[in-house]
């Protein structure tokens, strides 16, 4: 079917996920459907359906598999275009419209930009405006303010808010559901993208607003799936991806990592994981 449809990840993150349907349901450009896939403990029911049909999709599983959401999410999605937005992302009125644009002129993989909210920023009467205004860019990704860039580094690729054409989704073969819970899945899919011969492409103008949730520097709440996934990561492609993180966790003695190998010593200690746990107002 032609059209664009939009698809989003949720667990536990019921407010999240309320805000995004608003702002998809402000958009200018009415997409065809929004699917669902629900992770939750308890099913989530959205507070706003949106005046647009949507599907939710149950997966039950421990942890967070994103590869495997993702895939779900675009089989039962009916749309030839494909908007991914991660829950706790905000879409602006212009962005499904944009990024439909964008996958009707070409075949590509196609970011769009997102900036980060502090963590009062969005009240119950919020505006676009108001995000705008609050909102700040991520400091160390680069978009356009307006038109497209085409990015030669594949390891750039952003999954927050994103975009591909349903077929060619399925020509590159999804994401690749090896990658069990969180970690490279989405840096994996990006590098599969360029082997297909598919360009990476940031794209200008509307994008997303990044809601604030608390942030854990390392990640040690996914310290066993970072090591799984850096791991075939790096048999597949021949560096290490999350090296920031991996040497992060051989810093406080959870691994033996030299650039060459990584060995799993132990794991965090509960005290050692909220020690990690951001506090404040942190945005990235």
């Amino acid at each position: 079917m032609t059209g664009l449809s939009v698809l989003t990840l949720v667990k536990n993150r019921a407010l999240h996920l309320d805000r995004l349907i608003e702002g998809l349901d402000r958009s200018a450009y009415r997409p065809l459907e929004l699917i669902i896939v629900d992770m939750s403990d308890e099913p989530v029911e959205p507070r706003s359906r949106g005046g647009f049909p949507t599907t939710t999709v149950p997966l039950a599983a421990e942890g967070l598999p994103l590869a495997a959401a993702r895939n779900l999410a675009a089989e039962r999605a009916r749309g030839d275009r494909l908007l991914f937005l991660d829950v706790d992302c905000i879409p602006t009125t212009g962005l499904a419209g944009r990024m439909d644009e964008a996958l009707r002129d070409e075949d590509a993989l196609v970011c769009a930009e997102v900036r980060y909210l502090a963590a009062d920023a969005v009240h119950e009467d919020w505006t676009e405006t108001g995000l705008a205004e609050a909102a700040r860019p991520h400091p160390v990704r680069d978009f356009p303010t307006s038109g497209r860039r085409y990015e030669t580094n594949a390891g750039l690729f952003w999954s927050l808010t994103f975009g591909i054409r349903r077929d060619t989704f399925a020509r590159v073969g999804g994401f690749d559901e090896g990658f069990e819970g969180y970690g490279a899945e989405d840096t994996d899919f990006g590098f599969r993208c360029r082997e297909a011969g598919l360009p990476l492409v940031f794209i200008g103008g509307p994008g997303s607003f990044h809601q604030h949730h608390g942030v854990y520097d390392p990640p040690l709440q996914h310290f066993e799936p970072i090591l799984e996934n850096a791991r075939r990561f790096r048999q597949r492609w021949g560096f290490w991806p999350m090296e920031g993180w991996l040497k992060a966790f051989a810093e406080r003695g959870l691994v033996g990592f030299d650039g060459a190998t990584l060995e799993r010593l132990r794991a965090p200690t509960p005290q050692e994981i909220q020690n990690a746990r951001k506090t404040g107002d942190a945005r990235f």
